[in-house]
């Protein structure tokens, strides 16, 4: 049969999976890790909200009973396109006859000096619980040294102020109100500091101004301080230099500032791409070079179709899906003789939460809803995409039972399951870029 292999298991791979799912053709999808991740609620992972297992859903059982459907845990490390070959790393080749390429992006650090050493980056599942491990050391450590206030022990600094930034401040507003009405810390909560940075003057650009004045407005409420048109110059252990000369004494940044695909596979394919290493691709989604290789998701500059000619899809997880299956209509189309169609995107609005009843979302044609609704309609669409019945279960139940007692949440450190004591500041290897995103 005509051999498929779809590099990444993310939203854009999975979807161009089922789209070619019990179809004539041999599907191989190839990960370097055996799960897929819902990485819009990594956050709630980082701020001890859900456990890892809540987000993350076996690759191999999503497509156990799909026949022509398999699954290759192997780190890919190139495409020879002569011999029509996916290499791998310490592994024979597997050779294609298509390729649908959405090995997606890691966290960009535009060159700000340290960031990359000592900033924490929220894209993959590693990264969610290496942080959420430290939050919950950094809370120990000030119960114990109270006098480590003044060092920035408590305070956390948000770099980005796009929806993951948004939503990892609210959250670690709630996980700091909780840790001090529930678990006994002795720390005063006023004495924790929250903030905020981003180079733009406002919060949420994508979505309209309303929307980002009500999220700097609750934001604030909630202890939140924003610093915004400001650009971080440089991150140490113990401090931020913002370009104005401030700095900020801390030992948590969390980095939300944006995605690059330079550092992943798509850009070791010697093909066009953009800047930012983003595929260039046609408007079918086809490989300008390589008619038989597709780009979708986040490791593409998918075009956004003829509506608004000569524009790029936002890197969202809609975007992923759609061009994903895209791909795979295209690959079947081309099977039986018929000719491609160009991609087009179908809006279908944007949210982002900012913690309990609190929420925005913004629909194609600007209609804006917040607050409580905005929060229910956030929560009921992202347990709808969930992969897993028990994990929809899960999240359900936790979600319903942390807002009638406030009290519950997986508030552990495991760290030692991962990599000894992972603290880069008590004398261990750090270990972030073990588990480069590699999904799209």
């Amino acid at each position: 049969m005509h051999r498929v292999v779809i590099l990444g298991a993310g939203f854009g791979g999975l979807a161009a999976a089922r789209a070619l799912g019990r179809h004539d053709v041999d599907v191989t999808v190839v990960d370097q890790r055996n799960f897929h991740t819902f990485q819009p609620m990594l956050y709630e992972v980082s701020t001890a909200g859900l456990d890892p297992g809540d987000v993350a859903y076996p690759i191999r059982a999503i497509f156990g009973r799909v026949p022509n459907v398999r699954f290759r845990y192997a780190t890919a490390t190139g495409v020879d396109w002569e011999a029509g070959e996916l290499t791998l790393e310490g592994a024979d080749p597997l050779g294609f006859d298509s390729l649908i390429v959405a090995s997606g992006a890691v966290a960009n650090f535009f060159g700000v000096e340290g960031a990359e050493e000592f900033a924490h980056p929220l894209y993959t599942l590693a990264d969610a619980r290496y942080l959420r491990d430290h939050l919950l050391r950094r809370l120990e450590e000030i119960d114990a040294h109270p006098d480590r206030v003044d060092d920035g022990t408590l305070t956390f600094v948000v770099v980005g102020g796009g929806p993951t930034g948004v939503e990892v401040a609210g959250a670690l507003a709630e996980l700091l109100d909780v840790s001090v009405r529930h678990d006994g810390f002795h720390f005063e909560r006023t004495a924790a500091r929250i903030i905020v940075v981003d180079g733009l003057d406002r919060l949420l650009t994508p979505f309209k101004e309303a929307a980002s004045r009500y999220t700097a407005d609750t934001l604030r409420q909630r202890t939140v301080e924003l610093r915004l048109g400001r650009m971080v110059k440089r991150v140490t252990a113990t401090c931020v230099e913002l370009d104005d000369g401030t700095l900020i004494p801390t030992r948590t940044v969390i980095w939300a500032g944006g995605v690059s695909v330079n550092g992943t596979v798509a850009s070791a394919l010697e093909v066009t791409a953009e800047r930012n290493g983003r595929l260039v691709v046609r408007a079918d989604l086809a490989l300008p070079d390589h008619h038989h290789a597709y780009g979708v998701g986040d490791a593409a500059a998918v075009p956004w179709g003829p509506e608004r000619p000569g524009e790029t899809c936002p890197q969202l997880a809609q975007v992923a899906i759609q061009s994903g299956k895209h791909a795979a209509e295209q690959i079947l189309r081309k099977l039986d003789g018929e000719p491609t169609e160009p991609f087009r995107y179908h809006d279908k609005g944007i949210m982002a939460t900012i913690g309990r009843r609190a929420a925005v979302a913004q629909f194609p044609k600007g209609r804006l809803i917040r607050g409580t609704l905005g929060w229910l309609s956030w929560l009921g669409l992202h347990v709808v995409y969930l992969i897993g019945f028990r994990n929809k279960v899960t999240v359900l139940v936790n979600w319903s039972w942390r807002y009638l007692s406030w009290a519950s949440g997986p508030r552990i450190i495991v760290g030692e399951d991962l990599r000894g004591d992972p603290d880069p500041e008590d004398g261990d290897e750090d270990a972030h870029g073990d588990d480069v995103a590699d999904t799209g």
